[in-house]
């Protein structure tokens, strides 16, 4: 593993007196000798979790971790798209085996070396611990219902107080406060400062969380960090951290990480957010600045409609104060009018009911005319000839003329011999008086 001293070349600067060390020599040549001796080891396989994956333009970096080390790892983008066409996608926390050898970038006078297991080829071994357990916990937090109950919640679109629990020292905390003066908001910050990043993080932050809830009067918690690596997030998959924040009855609002990232937190939160930006958006639901000049807008269009419908309400009455004589005439005029209209049409009516009462009349005497003429002539002929054709069919006129009719003792007529025999005494009526008679049987009968 040494550097062959023959290959480089001294400095003319003095080394240090005393020294029994080679050299000076110039530390470009040196970096330059460093890793073409790095670049000589023999390439080997790896194998361990990926964490901290971080694509640039050219190159994606990232690190093998497990128990007992970590190394950092870049491949070329060119290499990395066709591992990715060949294995799938690949994520942090996934347990892979790459294969490569050291590398070594010498740096320069305006930018810092960097060693790096330079990575050519890669497979999935399985998913990493952290993956498998997160894994394991959100499926038996979602099996105890853990995982809707925050997103049952009102959500309150103006909270008087607002909870805060992120690093002290972070970035997150400023870009809160930004984005909160955005929104004009002008309620109450209480902040819950914890470690976000450490074993000692989660207590803390489930400490911080439950405080801000029950001694400060919270109405919405923000709960936010920046990115980094699953291991650094790791706290905020915490399994107390995740029922402690699912059982709480006030909004908890879940910034953690970048948009990649995505721990049990954010499942089990009220809502999920990118960004503190975003975060800070959604636990004020109301854009307060918008707001104010919108009223201010309805306000003042408000005093000038006001202000308008006073003056033509003031116009109007002046007019009618100036000149109420002239409103008299106007209405005095028309009344006139009216009333010379409606004498008119009386007129125009009654000379056509008069009309027509004369003609109906005159109808009506013509029609009395012909029925007196009926009654006087007409209907004393044909009385006449109804009592002819009546007398044509009297009885009496029958008797007359020397007929009888044979009737019963009771007095019903006997059209036949028959019945006369069978009754025996008999009425003879003639046409001046009725006799009695007895009809005698024949020897014959």
């Amino acid at each position: 593993m040494l550097i062959q001293m023959a290959t480089l070349t001294p400095s003319e600067q003095t080394g240090i007196p005393g020294s029994a060390l080679a050299g000076p020599f110039p530390v470009g040549e040196y970096a330059e000798a460093l890793r073409e001796k790095l670049r000589s080891f023999v390439k080997v396989q790896l194998v361990g979790e990926l964490v901290n994956l971080r694509p640039s333009r050219a190159r994606v970096y990232f690190e093998l971790r497990d128990a007992h080390g970590a190394v950092s790892c870049a491949a070329w983008l060119s290499d990395w798209e066709t591992i990715a066409e060949r294995i799938g996608p690949v994520k942090e926390g996934m347990q892979v085996v790459v294969a490569g050898g050291c590398d070594y970038y010498p740096g320069s006078a305006t930018s810092s070396p960097n060693f790096s297991f330079q990575v050519t080829d890669m497979r999935v071994a399985g998913e990493g611990d952290l993956l498998a357990r997160m894994d394991r916990l959100r499926k038996q937090l979602d099996a105890e219902g853990l995982l809707g109950r925050q997103k049952l919640l009102p959500r309150v679109l103006l909270p008087r107080t607002i909870g805060v629990v992120t690093g002290e020292t972070g970035k997150a905390r400023d870009d809160i406060l930004a984005a909160l003066a955005r929104r004009g908001w002008a309620g109450r910050v209480v902040w819950g400062f914890a470690p976000v990043q450490d074993r000692h993080a989660a207590p803390a932050i489930t400490r911080a969380v439950q405080d801000l809830a029950a001694v400060a009067g919270a109405e919405t918690i923000v709960v936010a960090r920046g990115g980094g690596s699953l291991a650094d997030l790791w706290c905020f998959c915490d399994e107390t951290l995740c029922r402690t924040v699912a059982l709480l009855g006030v909004p908890v609002v879940a910034s953690v990480g970048h948009h990649t990232d995505r721990t049990l937190l954010d499942d089990v939160a009220w809502v999920s957010c990118s960004t503190p930006t975003h975060a800070a958006e959604e636990a004020v639901g109301v854009n307060c600045s918008e707001a104010r000049t919108a009223l201010k807008s309805s306000a003042t269009r408000l005093s000038e409609n006001g202000h308008r419908a006073v003056l033509r309400r003031a116009r109007t009455l002046a007019g009618l104060s100036r000149a109420p004589s002239e409103q008299l005439r106007r209405q005095r005029g028309r009344l006139h009018q009216q009333l010379r209209e409606m004498r008119a049409g009386a007129r125009r009516r009654v000379q056509g009911e008069r009309t027509v009462t004369t003609r109906r009349a005159l109808v009506l005497e013509r029609k009395a005319t012909a029925t007196a003429r009926d009654c006087r002539e007409r209907a004393p002929r044909e009385l006449e000839r109804l009592a002819l054709a009546l007398g044509g069919h009297d009885p009496q006129r029958t008797l007359e003329r020397g007929y009888a009719l044979v009737q019963s003792p009771t007095g019903e007529p006997l059209a036949t011999a028959e019945q006369a025999k069978r009754q025996g005494n008999v009425q003879l009526r003639f046409a001046d008086d009725t006799v009695a008679a007895r009809i005698e049987p024949n020897d014959d009968d």
